[in-house]
């Protein structure tokens, strides 16, 4: 994308945004934005529940796809996969359904519908790994979502951008998952954060210099999947000669568009990373990342090899080729999730997952509860060792660790965790030009038909409940995880606390009125807000005294106008807490969802 003569230098971000806005200069509070894709992968059915409310008749936007996550079902399953009438009526609007099994949705999605320089909305965060493709992927709120997918446009804030400049080459045993670990050791969530509190706006990393060109776009996707674990609203690469390559690859070539910043383009931080100087690194239990060799001897009793965004199909060759004619230990576990079906394939082809089977790999599904640790949880003893980042849920997850494909490929080999650098010699892997690209399970709406062929009853739709504000709103306090059943506040301290509410807001939004955490990062505030949950910040000495509190006293919405905090009731004091909606987003929370915006095509 070109800027036009005149206009002032842009970040890749601001030249996304900026064609599609109504305002280019996205000067407003919240501009109306023309959205390209629109991609379902927690609640499809919620989404399109809400369009049956909007009336909408069609999907606008020129991709529009829901993934149904949930392959392995049990009997105990309320709703195993996309209810029947989700499943009709995303047909029926010409959206494209992806069955179970077809892999992670990040992945599948990258190389199926990734495009440089187009706008997707989401209702998954790790579909940030997008951004490897070149493509600007934020979160929305339910409704949002199915306005975009009526109307082909959203209200969204601007976004501001920390740049980070890749320079050297990976040395022989170290993976771009290493890179990662090195950024959060860096400390890039500090910056996101530092700006995000300072502009109010969210945070895009933006991944440019002259390594970012080395880096194949699998390998890009897994840097830019680290966007919601840093508080970030999305991450995007530049879309270059490589981008092309695997566009082609993917026999979709009329998708590439080039996509730099332009020279002297304000970022608000710049990072630079010496690719040659990073080492083995290992996420431990803890959260802190560090050397693999402090490490070193620690048992392992379980590995997953795959998953979203964790190891590239590059990875897994090599971590393949590494564990040729080696045997899996009496007291581990190998399991392997290839990140979908095309990895699949290739794997099966070039001999491969034969050799990972020899080792005694385990092939398990790609189903979303792998990620949450609620399929395959740690063992009792040891640690498990996984490729991918791992959703911020504690009690399934307590004694996971992240790794490279190459460190969890010595661990298997050993036994325990240990340096890759000890294998003898590194391995080539040659990544096939040739790939599979068949999209069998991937349903779209048969010509001529506006229903389904078998003539199935269907469910109605389940009424949408709303839950607002009027009047001046008394709250429990509550400062853990977990459902209350009562209106409630919770009051929370870290980033994943606050990652955790977001990731279930639709389900917990009856209850929880308010979420009030020293840092909540803005790319959230509209999905809460969305939802009729108020999101407010306040210091870590007021949280303390908020937690001794049985209730909290919000006052009525009409004193929220026009001011950037609210004073609230807490034990007979007033506690001051800013108010991170904005314009709309007040309006969201007030009314308990973003449908009172709607429809945007007549505003």
């Amino acid at each position: 994308m070109r800027a036009r003569a005149g206009d002032p230098p842009r970040t890749m971000t601001q030249k996304i945004l900026a064609g599609r806005a109504d305002d280019p200069q996205l000067s407003a509070d919240l501009p109306k934005v023309k959205v390209d894709q629109v991609i379902l992968a927690r609640d499809p059915d919620r989404v399109l529940a809400e369009i049956a409310l909007l009336g909408g008749k069609k999907c606008v936007p020129e991709v529009g796809i829901a993934y149904d996550t949930r392959c392995v079902t049990q009997v105990s399953d309320p709703r195993p996969g996309i209810g029947a009438r989700a499943y009709r009526d995303a047909l029926a609007l010409g959206m494209l359904v992806a069955r179970p099994g077809i892999g992670f949705p990040a992945q599948v999605h990258l190389e199926r519908f990734g495009s440089p320089a187009r706008l997707a909305l989401t209702d998954e965060p790790r579909l940030a790994a997008l951004g490897g493709a070149g493509m600007l992927t934020l979160v929305a709120a339910p409704a949002q979502l199915a306005e975009a997918l009526v109307t082909g446009a959203a209200l969204l804030r601007p976004p501001r951008s920390v740049q980070v400049l890749l320079s050297g080459r990976v040395r022989p045993f170290v993976c771009v998952r290493d890179v990662g670990l090195e950024l959060i050791r860096r400390g890039l969530g500090d910056a996101i954060r530092r700006i995000d509190l300072e502009h109010g706006a969210p945070v895009v990393i933006e991944f440019a210099g002259p390594s970012a060109r080395l880096l194949s776009v699998s390998e890009r996707a897994i840097l830019a999947a680290l966007a919601p674990q840093l508080g970030a609203a999305a991450s995007v690469f530049v879309s270059d000669e490589k981008t092309e390559v695997y566009l082609r690859d993917q026999r979709r070539s009329k998708a590439h568009r080039s996509l730099l910043p332009d020279p002297g383009a304000p970022c608000d931080d710049v990072i630079t990373v010496d690719l040659s100087a990073v080492d083995p690194l290992i996420l431990d239990e803890d959260g802190v990342v560090k050397p693999v060799r402090e490490l070193a001897g620690k048992a392992v009793s379980q590995v997953i090899l795959g998953g979203d965004s964790g190891a590239s199909l590059r990875d897994l060759l090599a971590a393949a080729a590494l564990l040729k004619s080696k045997r899996v230990p009496p007291k581990l576990d190998l399991l392997v999730a290839p990140p979908s079906r095309q990895a699949l394939e290739v794997l099966a082809q070039s001999g491969a997952l034969v050799d990972l089977i020899a080792t005694g790999a385990r092939l398990i599904e790609p189903d979303s509860r792998l990620l949450t640790g609620e399929l395959y949880p740690p063992p009792p003893t040891g640690i498990s060792m996984r490729a991918f980042d791992a959703e911020p849920t504690a009690p399934h997850l307590e004694r996971a660790v992240v790794a490279s494909a190459e460190t969890i490929a010595f661990a298997v080999a050993t036994g325990a965790v240990g340096d890759p650098r000890s294998f003898k010699r590194p391995v080539r892997v040659t990544v096939p030009r040739t790939l599979p690209t068949d999209d069998v399970l991937i349903v779209r709406k048969a010509k001529g038909k506006g229903k389904e062929a078998d003539g199935a009853k269907v469910p109605a739709p389940e009424a949408l409940k709303s839950h607002g504000f009027s009047g001046t709103t008394t709250l429990a306090v509550s400062s853990t995880r977990g459902t209350p059943t009562q209106p409630s506040a919770l009051v929370l301290e870290s980033l994943d606390d606050v990652r955790w509410v977001a990731r279930r807001a639709a389900e917990l939004a009856e209850n929880v009125r308010a979420v009030i955490a020293p840092y909540i990062p803005t790319s959230l505030v509209p999905l809460l807000s969305g939802l009729g949950i108020l999101a407010l910040r306040a210091e870590l000495e007021t949280l303390k005294k908020l937690k001794t509190q049985p209730s909290l006293v919000v006052p009525e919405p009409e004193s929220w106008d026009g001011n950037a905090t609210i004073s609230a009731q807490a034990g007979g004091q007033s506690v001051d807490l800013n108010l991170l909606p904005v314009g709309v987003e007040r309006d969201w929370t007030r009314t308990g969802t973003a449908r009172s915006a709607a429809p945007l095509a007549k505003r």
